[in-house]
């Protein structure tokens, strides 16, 4: 057992990652809305996203490359260029908005200052955290927090007792409430992240998985992560389907969902749900803190045709990794100080919204070329897989392109 959970470790960081504000936010929502009638949108969402992550893993086992000089080898010189900007885009909004989440989650546990000095406060801590490049002490604070996550879920769910046939009933009968539509796909959407699932491709490199020989153990790892990603979506649901917290703005329907199980069950129950969600944005900052800065230094070094530095522990020293992570641990906290601006919401949006299909997309011309991946291509129910990715998430970002048209 202690080998086996020694060999495991990116897809703890995944998952660990991936649960994070967005995802409760949805997950709160929709199961205050329609209950367990809506709990198979997290199962989909997790199988879904697995899918993707697999793919990503998959390419660089085989090929020993990551999926970012994969695109600017075997894509047009312009795709690498249109992501870039997104990154910057993505990255700016996202850190402001991590901030923006950990330090209500520290002020909503505490009571103590606000929730911008929290966010300060956070951002320093994870860039602290980050910065000396050491990946095994990445990855065990990442294991202490997904666990700790784990206990406070398992905890709440106990405290209320829920129906389980009834749950059971919810997963393997998937049906459409009336108005449950958008509630649906953003549960779908949320699960498990998005620009993050590129990030697992450094991680195992630090865990030294080179070669298709490692392709069982990274199944077994992925399979681990989004496991834990489901179930916490599921118990997410389970709770505000029992509880019905009032439907408020943002991230204040968690608070309002940790009020309604300190009403049921004493202030024990709603410090345990708080800290639970504290747990859940803090280990989602870490993650993306020391996760996306590999994205941009891989990029940037591919694109200026620089060969060197094909291991993480070049990249994590090169100006570009330590540029990006200084920047983007601090400047995005102006967005906590003036708040969002309207036009880099909609830019962002726009670039943005093609990212998921785009992702499922070349998944699907990459992975199936026989010359590059071998007897390691696709397989018919992987191609069906990332079908529904690319259509699912197509959908979901022209819906997101029409808010602002």
């Amino acid at each position: 057992m202690k080998k086996a959970l020694q060999s495991i470790g990116p897809g703890i960081v995944v998952a660990a990652t991936g649960i994070g504000a967005g995802d409760m936010i949805a997950a709160t929502v929709g199961g205050a809305k329609y209950g367990y009638l809506i709990i198979w949108a997290v199962v989909l969402g997790a199988v879904l996203k697995y899918v993707l992550n697999e793919g990503v893993g998959r390419w660089q086992l085989v090929n020993n490359m990551s999926l970012a000089k994969g695109w600017i080898t075997y894509l047009p010189k312009f795709v690498a260029y249109y992501f870039l900007i997104y990154l910057l885009l993505w990255s700016f909004i996202v850190f402001a908005a991590l901030m923006a989440a950990s330090g209500l989650a520290a002020h909503a546990l505490t009571g103590m200052f606000s929730v911008k000095i929290w966010g300060g406060i956070h951002s320093v801590v994870a860039l602290l955290l980050v910065l000396p490049g050491n990946y095994r002490y990445f990855e065990n604070i990442m294991k202490i927090i997904i666990a700790m996550m784990s206990v406070v879920v398992i905890a709440s769910v106990v405290l209320l007792k829920p129906d389980f046939y009834l749950i059971a009933h919810g997963i393997l009968n998937p049906i459409l409430p009336n108005g449950s539509v958008k509630y649906a796909l953003a549960i779908i959407g949320g699960v498990g992240g998005s620009v993050t699932i590129l990030s697992y491709g450094y991680w195992i490199k630090e865990k030294a998985w080179e070669g298709a020989e490692y392709l069982p153990e990274m199944k077994i790892d992925l399979a681990l992560a989004y496991l834990l990603t489901g179930l916490f979506g599921i118990a997410v649901i389970i709770i505000a389907a029992d509880l019905k917290p009032e439907i408020v703005g943002g991230s204040g329907i968690v608070v309002a969902l940790a009020d309604k199980l300190g009403e049921l069950t004493g202030s024990a129950g709603r410090w345990i749900f708080l800290f639970g969600f504290w747990a859940a944005v803090f280990s989602s900052m870490i993650g993306v803190w020391q996760g996306v800065p590999y994205i941009f230094a891989d990029f940037t070094r591919q694109l200026k045709g620089d060969s060197s530095g094909e291991n993480n522990k070049q990249l994590s020293n090169a100006q570009a990794y330590r540029f990006f992570l200084l920047f983007m641990a601090i400047v995005p906290y102006v967005l906590l100080l003036m708040g969002k601006p309207v036009w880099l919401i909609i830019v962002y949006a726009v670039a943005g919204s093609l990212f998921m299909p785009f992702l499922a997309f070349t998944l699907l011309w990459l992975n199936n070329k026989k010359s590059l991946m071998k007897s390691k291509k696709n397989g018919i129910v992987i191609n069906v897989l990332l079908i529904i990715n690319l259509l699912l998430f197509l959908y979901l970002g022209i819906m997101e392109l029409l808010k602002y048209f």
